[in-house]
């Protein structure tokens, strides 16, 4: 599990390879995540939007970016956490996710980065 922690907002990430859903002989390749958000600070945040740069083993980069993560835009009082999981195809067996999300204070409406930390989207063959 990878974490960091940006202006009292951590994020801690786990990846996992879903060879139920993958087709290797066409080259896709699909892993789901795990996120976990937590806020450190003593006032109230909200996640506005996310920003991720995908590449996979070959260079190739997609980015995706929008409003909130699945459909929410949660807010987080201070101790709070939100927990999510989505998923993302790539071309090759091996590749990486990284990037972060909006937040908003809700004290004073400011917004801030918090850094997802880079993951590795592995097929789970090359694990051993």
């Amino acid at each position: 599990m990878k974490e960091s922690i940006t202006n009292g907002v951590s994020i801690k990430v786990n990846a996992h390879y879903q060879a139920d859903v993958s087709q290797p002989a066409k080259s896709i390749f699909v892993h789901s995540y795990d996120i976990e958000i937590h806020n450190h600070n003593d006032f109230k945040v909200q996640l506005i939007s996310r920003y991720w740069r995908i590449m996979d083993a070959l260079g190739n980069i997609k980015i995706v970016e929008g409003e909130g993560v699945i459909g929410q835009q949660p807010i987080l009082g201070p101790g709070q956490n939100h927990q999510y999981s989505s998923w993302c195809p790539i071309n090759t067996t091996l590749g990486s996710m990284e990037g972060y999300y909006i937040m908003k204070r809700l004290i004073d409406g400011s917004t801030f980065k918090a850094y997802v930390p880079k993951f590795i989207l592995m097929e789970t063959q090359l694990m051993n």
